[in-house]
């Protein structure tokens, strides 16, 4: 393959991910804003608290990915600026650190 095809299918790429990354940022506002009305269960205060700490947490990383895609940064670890594997960003697409870093952060 010629570079400019790379350059157009790595282009494609993250335009598709940026759609899939847009389409669940709205449906985790959306469910945010589901869970965030008021149900008036005090029982299901707690599990609720929770989904929305879920929810609130899957936005800002999917806001997060979308910004470094706008940037041009994305797929690059912010701890060592080293390549992220294409392998790790199809799992987790909202991926910050390749996964060496991302082991320092976590211990």
């Amino acid at each position: 393959m010629s570079t400019g095809t790379h350059r157009r299918a790595d282009q494609d790429r993250l335009d598709n991910l940026h759609a899939t990354l847009s389409k669940e940022f709205e449906v985790q506002s959306a469910r945010l804003t589901e869970l965030t009305a008021d149900t008036g269960d005090p029982g299901q205060a707690h599990t609720q608290s929770a989904l929305i700490a879920a929810a609130r947490q899957s936005i800002e990383q999917i806001a997060g990915a979308l910004r470094r895609i706008a940037e041009g940064s994305y797929g690059v670890c912010e701890r060592c600026q080293g390549d992220i594997p294409a392998e790790r960003l199809e799992i987790l697409p909202h991926a910050r650190f390749c996964v060496p870093c991302q082991q320092k952060q976590n211990g």
